[in-house]
């Protein structure tokens, strides 16, 4: 049954919540501060005992009314005492109701907050020492330092516990939010018009993303690029049987996922470009992971089926594994066979696209102010800074004022495709802009806005924001403590993960592990689960959809490491299948707190390896960051994935043994009971620190 808070019972009892764990206490029951859950026998235990307080102090008050009203007649006359006893009895009612509104009547008037204000200014607006503030946050659950803002849930409760009466003001939406979210628009739908469709090309490396877009638009992107990969993100249109459709050609899924990370979720539909005769690659599965959580359509492209080894069906089996089940096995997922190269089912592409366009009736408004998504950016040397944008919404036109994130500008010029000047750009459209103030960030939402006054103002709010919240970037324990939080409190309490396993066995056992778990209001949900060590691409994956990165027998390189410790993701990695399930049901119904805080010392890879007498293999390393230390705790990785988790046995610089190497040396590394070193591996040295669960 779903648990309930004591300031929430406070509320329902119209007491305060130091009164209900006073009563709480008396009662036996096990509580320690105003946020401590109780579950359904406990609240009504409490209830009762206020509603039976109640029911006896109610007589109480009754039959000591004439002895109350007897000394107000005698001070005006004695005789009406004897004359009227009656109406003595029904007066008494009022006058006792008269005491409780005198008792409010003397409170101050609330105390008005603003949303987001730090813990030094509300401790100064309510006349309270800082201490106190933050000591009543921390009786709450709440860890903030003095800068930081209160968390918004615990500054009425602060308040009461500090006996004054606070306001909190709705936070007013300001316009300048370009930067984080699309904005939601109301438009008439008179004034919606047909817009192109805009497609994004995903897939893994060399499996023919921009070979296709060559065929499409019949230009030679492929030989202008290095190693026929593509470098840079460009945006394109091509038209059939009279109707357009935008392409964005990324170099991989994490521009795509980095634009919605920023709020930029301007495709509408993904093609998944597959090679038959490799079927579904490392690359391929995250590119399904992060088109699944964009919530887009998918369309399949089985490319390369002019090759001998090409077998769509196996790939479309393959499919299944990912949840994508073909249509020509039951499914809904289009897929469609092409060689880029031969142009083979090019048409057939473009007209599944035309069809999906059609059903999902993409629209936009093209009288409205233009606004839309920054697609690609750079400085041009003989431009300035330039910027690839799709137009969302109204009409993008030569001389507008425009504002995208922290940076404005004016339309100098606007340039399509091939390089010709065009005068407007209408929703779906896509156009390099010049007149930027400076270069503006891919994924930035921009608006047209009044004047370059106008423009220049927002942007300089931004700016500010922008600031402010680089200050104040949780870190990956807050933000799994938010988690917890939200999962204790929320009615329908979603659990979202990141797996990275050692092994396709080990996944699916984990998989199907966590499928049985569950709670009333609850459940788990796997973004995305993969074979190999913990990548880039799994944090910001991670940072979009707000989940939690579990490794079983894997670990993240020191990239991601360093990506998730400045983003403020919880990275959790195992070696014992029952504690990571342990663990997760505990993340599910909110109750986890780590026992243990892992310290990476630092990392060295093994660069030779010598055999020595009686020592058995030594793995000569180059530390790479931090420093490894002889005695510590050490796991050897091997593409990621732990080989082994034991101890450094010996350190030793040349002949001589040494307590510690630093980043930038060279050493030769012994691990304690373990011989299969090789070259290529990389050594983590760290440390366990203990906390007390929470």
């Amino acid at each position: 049954m779903a648990k309930q808070r004591i300031y929430e019972l406070a509320r329902e009892l119209g007491r305060e919540s130091k009164l209900v764990l006073a009563r709480a206490a008396e009662l036996g029951i096990e509580v320690k501060t105003a946020s401590s859950a109780l579950d359904e026998a406990a609240a009504k235990l409490i209830v009762a005992s206020f509603e039976d307080v109640e029911e006896v102090t109610a007589p109480e008050v009754e039959t000591p009314e004439p002895e109350v009203e007897t000394p107000e007649p005698e001070v005006e006359t004695p005789e009406p005492e004897v004359e009227t006893p009656e109406p003595e009895v029904e007066t008494p009612e009022p006058e006792v109701e008269t005491p409780e509104p005198e008792v409010e009547t003397p409170v101050a008037a609330p105390i008005i907050i603003q949303p987001g204000i730090s813990v030094a200014a509300f401790a100064d607006a309510i006349g309270a020492p800082t201490g106190d503030v933050v000591k009543a946050l921390l009786l709450m659950g709440e860890m903030a330092a003095v800068g930081s803002p209160m968390p918004a849930d615990s500054i009425e409760l602060v308040a009461e516990e500090l006996g004054v009466t606070v306001h909190v003001e709705a936070a007013a939406e300001e316009a300048p939010e370009p930067s984080r979210a699309i904005p939601v628009f109301d438009d008439d739908p008179k004034d919606l018009v047909p817009r192109p469709p805009v497609v994004t090309v995903m897939g893994h490396v060399d499996h023919g993303k921009t070979t296709l877009l060559d065929k499409i638009r019949s230009a030679n992107v492929v030989a202008g690029e290095a190693g026929g990969i593509t470098q840079h993100i460009g945006a394109y249109q091509v038209t059939r049987d009279g109707k357009r459709i935008t392409f964005i050609d990324t170099p991989g899924h994490e521009a795509f996922t980095a634009m919605r990370a920023r709020g930029a979720n301007v495709t509408d539909i993904v093609v998944l470009v597959i090679a038959a005769e490799d079927g579904v690659m490392p690359q391929t599965a995250e590119a399904i992971s992060h088109a699944e959580a964009a919530g887009v359509d998918i369309i399949v492209a089985l490319n390369k089926i002019d090759l001998p080894g090409a077998d769509p069906d196996k790939v479309r089996a393959q499919l299944t594994e990912y949840g994508l089940v073909a249509e020509e096995l039951g499914g809904d997922t289009v897929t469609v066979e092409i060689s880029a190269k031969q142009g083979l089912g090019i048409d057939q592409l473009l007209e599944m696209i035309e069809l999906i366009s059609e059903v999902e009736e993409f629209k936009g408004n093209p009288n409205a102010p233009a606004s839309g998504a920054v697609i690609e950016s750079n400085l041009d040397k003989g431009r300035g800074p330039v910027a690839t944008v799709i137009v969302q919404r109204g009409t993008l036109r030569r001389g507008d004022a425009l504002v995208s994130g922290a940076v404005s500008g004016r339309v100098r010029a606007m340039l399509d495709e091939s390089g010709k000047q065009v005068k407007e750009a209408t929703p779906g459209t896509p156009v390099l802009v010049m007149g930027w103030e400076s270069v503006p960030t891919a994924g930035d939402w921009f608006e047209v806005v009044a004047n370059e006054r106008e423009a220049r103002s927002r942007a300089a709010k931004v700016k500010d924001k922008l600031k402010l919240a680089d200050a104040v970037v949780p870190t990956a324990r807050e933000r799994l403590a938010l988690l917890l939080e939200q999962l204790r409190n929320a009615d329908e309490a979603e659990l979202r993960l990141i797996i990275k396993a050692d092994a396709h066995g080990s996944l699916e056992a984990i998989r199907d592990a966590i499928a049985k778990i569950g709670r009333e209001g609850g459940k788990i949900v796997i973004i995305h689960g993969a074979v190999g060590g913990i990548n880039e691409n799994d944090v910001s994956l991670a940072d979009v959809t707000e989940a939690v990165i579990i490794g079983f027998n894997v670990r993240p390189d020191g990239k991601s490491r360093r990506a998730a410790e400045e983003q403020g993701i919880e990275i959790r990695t195992y070696s014992v299948i029952y504690e990571l399930l342990d663990e997760i049901e505990q993340m599910l119904v909110g109750r986890l707190a780590p026992e243990e805080i892992e310290q990476v010392l630092g990392s060295a890879e093994v660069r030779a390896v010598f055999k020595v007498p009686r020592a058995g293999n030594i793995a000569g390393s180059y530390v790479t960051e931090g420093e490894i230390v002889r005695g510590a705790r050490a796991r050897l990785l091997r593409d990621g994935i732990v080989v082994y988790d034991g101890t450094i046995d010996s350190l030793r610089r040349f002949k001589d043994d040494v307590k510690q190497v630093a980043a930038g040396y060279e050493c030769g590394i012994g691990l304690e009971r373990f011989s299969d070193v090789k070259e290529g591996d990389m050594i983590e040295a760290y440390v366990l620190k203990e906390v007390a669960r929470q």
